[in-house]
């Protein structure tokens, strides 16, 4: 089992999943600021950034989770 090179695969990639969350929602974070600091919109730009990079980091943990099933 730990010689199989797909075990070490799946494992990285359900590793990963948290990084991926986080690096969603601190992307979304800057970049609804910067937004919010050009156009003038705050807090709109910020909070549908976070709200983007969660959702893109959940469904991200879910293609994984899907994958690592089969």
């Amino acid at each position: 089992m730990l010689s199989d090179p797909s075990f070490w695969r799946t494992t990285g990639a359900i590793a990963g999943i948290g990084w991926v969350l986080v690096a969603g929602i601190l992307l979304g974070y800057f970049a609804g600021t910067y937004l919010d600091s050009r156009l003038g919109t705050a807090p709109w730009m910020l909070v549908l950034g976070v709200a983007l990079g969660t959702a893109a980091g959940f469904r991200h943990m879910w293609v994984v989770s899907k994958r690592s099933l089969k």
